[in-house]
């Protein structure tokens, strides 16, 4: 009987164990993706330019060009390739690819970067 008690505990404790080191919920593995996509933006927060690059936030002191050919410029305009001109408000993000976007649609997963 003792041995029976002693697998059944030691069954239990391994599927515990087991379940512990599973992966991730979804949503929790789209948050730390989602992170790591928005590494690198500028985004207008509390009236000025802020730059996100390689996780560390900064005012931006000079303008930036994105690959697509967008400038974003320190008062918060930006310039789009095809010559259409924006002013970014807060909370708006703009991705090194030129992706327009707000965090509040980061947050809710209904932005992919």
């Amino acid at each position: 009987m003792k041995s029976i008690l002693v697998l059944f505990a030691a069954l239990v404790l391994n599927h515990t164990v087991t379940i512990a080191q599973g992966t991730p919920p979804a949503h929790k593995m789209q948050h730390e993706k989602m992170s790591a996509d928005m590494k690198d933006c500028v985004m207008m927060k509390d009236g000025k330019m802020m730059m996100r690059k390689d996780g560390k936030m900064s005012e931006m002191d000079h303008d930036v060009t994105m690959k697509d050919g967008t400038v974003c410029m320190q008062d918060g305009t930006c310039k789009m390739k095809n010559g259409k001109t924006m002013t970014m408000k807060d909370g708006e993000t703009c991705d090194m690819n030129g992706h327009m976007s707000t965090m509040s649609m980061h947050k809710k997963g209904k932005m992919k970067m």
